[in-house]
């Protein structure tokens, strides 16, 4: 046949939209031209495929050689279209025998991305999971073709079947009839190298201990402020500890983010846990650049993303989180397209009450100036403290905090966490912190006597409806926390307490 079709991917964010890899061979001059949007990566594999069919034995064919990567609107890039390409070449010129009717029908079903050496050898391509999740939801029934140290990794994905192939000869062999490219299986999921740190070790701060464990049972939004040393990171990195353990879907797609990012693929069952230095720029934080990567927010997916000297990072940087808080996914619009990634990230923050931070220490004095305290704190804004379910004042630890006994440890907090987190999906399929308006009209009625109290405290700090939302949902949580099926005053009252102002 003069034309092969093949079926390859292209990444889009986290989705990978179906590329049709058409090559024709036709009399002329000899040429050989890629076409449909390729980047530079894509052109140079016209070298890549010439060599590579040359070291596997084969004759590449002389005439004019065109290959259309469709749609022609979609960017493409990277080496991953080198193996369709190739054996599209193959097929176009005849030199694949043995096959009855080998061509598209034979062909329709198979998904093929790879990138070639000049030898022939088929190297691991980026983001093969993201490649098998999109095919697995998109086209049930399709083979996945991939790089034998790509497919391990697709082959988690259930459901799915994906041919493991470490030459382009292999590939040839196996459509042939000659041989059979071996079925890929998931490796073992690895334990995690470090101990989890346990609640235990965290001494007194019996408030930051309760507020962590209702953040952990809801899924809300802490921010923590209080003098160095009170405590406030040592919690905050204790808080994955006390989350569910992640479902086979969640980290499979915790695991492809990490892919698209370019980070290792690491399956695990444990919640992300980020923390970035305060000097990150917006794209760091938020995703970005030509070929848009996720951010920290999107890497923090599923898990918990903390921001330590929370007014140290750029405003800019700061309000770019506003959006993913409330939505749970982030944006990036570019000229011709725009990327969604998810970001359902737990937000923990801490901070220091001024810049020299010892204000409001029973011993230590504050150097700061009433100006420039109020333009530290000034650096958070409103809109973005009102997407803050908890807001908490840690107290400077006592001088015998070395002499108290261990707290509880994680075990019991996170078995009373996953209790309450199971009520909420049963409930409403959602935690309490992700519940919208027409939800909560439904699962956070209140009597009487906790309507009066969230109007007084609407009326003395004049809340924001937003803020009032927010002070719903952790009553919503205690009350689960507390096994009752409504919220009882006890409940908006403990929650009023979190959401006091301190600025």
């Amino acid at each position: 046949m003069s034309l092969a079709v093949l079926a390859s991917r292209a990444l889009c964010g986290l989705q990978a939209i179906p590329v049709r890899v058409e090559v024709h061979m036709g009399p002329g001059l000899p040429a050989f031209h890629v076409v449909g949007l390729p980047d530079a990566g894509v052109r140079e594999s016209r070298e890549r495929v010439r060599a590579a069919i040359i070291s596997s034995g084969f004759d590449f064919p002389p005439g004019r050689i065109t290959v259309n990567l469709a749609p022609a609107d979609l960017p493409k890039e990277s080496g991953r279209f080198d193996l369709p390409i190739a054996l599209g070449v193959l097929l176009a010129s005849g030199q694949v025998q043995g096959a009855p009717d080998l061509g598209p029908r034979a062909l329709q079903n198979h998904v093929f991305a790879g990138e070639l050496s000049l030898t022939g050898a088929i190297v691991s391509v980026s983001a093969p999971l993201a490649i098998a999740l999109a095919v697995a939801r998109s086209d049930p029934g399709a083979v996945l073709v991939l790089p034998a140290g790509s497919a391990e990794h697709a082959a988690r994905v259930p459901g799915l079947t994906v041919l493991a192939a470490s030459s382009l000869l292999d590939v040839v062999q196996h459509f042939a009839g000659l041989g059979a490219l071996p079925l890929a299986t998931a490796p073992p999921v690895a334990a995690s190298p470090h101990a989890e740190p346990c609640l235990s070790e965290v001494r007194g701060q019996a408030l930051a201990r309760r507020v962590l464990e209702v953040a952990a049972a809801g899924g809300h939004s802490l921010l923590m402020a209080g003098p160095p040393g009170t405590g406030k990171s040592m919690l905050a990195h204790r808080l994955p500890g006390l989350l569910p353990r992640l479902t086979a879907e969640q980290a499979l797609e915790v695991a492809a983010l990490a892919g698209i990012s370019g980070q290792a693929q690491t399956f695990t069952d444990l919640p992300p846990f980020r923390a970035p230095h305060h000097t990150a720029s917006a794209p760091a934080l938020v995703g970005g650049g030509v070929y848009p990567r996720p951010g920290e927010i999107s890497m923090a997916h599923q898990g918990v993303l903390f921001l330590d000297e929370l007014p140290e990072f750029q405003r800019r940087v700061l309000e770019s989180l506003r959006e993913p808080l409330e939505t749970g996914c982030v944006s990036i619009a570019r000229a011709s397209r725009t990327l969604t990634f998810p970001a359902a990230f737990q937000l923990v923050a801490a901070m220091n009450p001024c810049p020299c931070g010892w204000f409001g220490h029973k011993k230590k004095s504050c150097r700061c100036t009433p100006d420039r305290i109020e333009a530290y704190r000034g650096r958070l804004s409103g809109p973005l403290l009102d997407r803050v379910d908890l807001q908490i004042v840690l107290p400077a630890a006592d001088a015998d905090w070395i002499d108290l006994p261990e707290g509880e440890s994680s075990g019991p907090v996170r078995a009373r966490v996953a209790t309450c987190r199971g009520v909420q999906q049963r409930r409403q399929q959602t935690t309490n912190a992700r519940l919208d308006v027409a939800q909560m009209e439904s699962v956070c009625r209140l009597d009487h006597e906790g309507k009066k109290l969230l109007a007084q405290a609407i009326q003395r700090w004049d809340w924001s409806a937003r803020v009032v939302h927010r002070v719903l949902r952790v009553s919503r949580t205690l009350a689960d926390l507390s096994g009752h099926d409504h919220i009882a005053p006890i409940h908006v009252s403990e929650a009023v307490q979190y959401r006091l102002p301190w600025r």
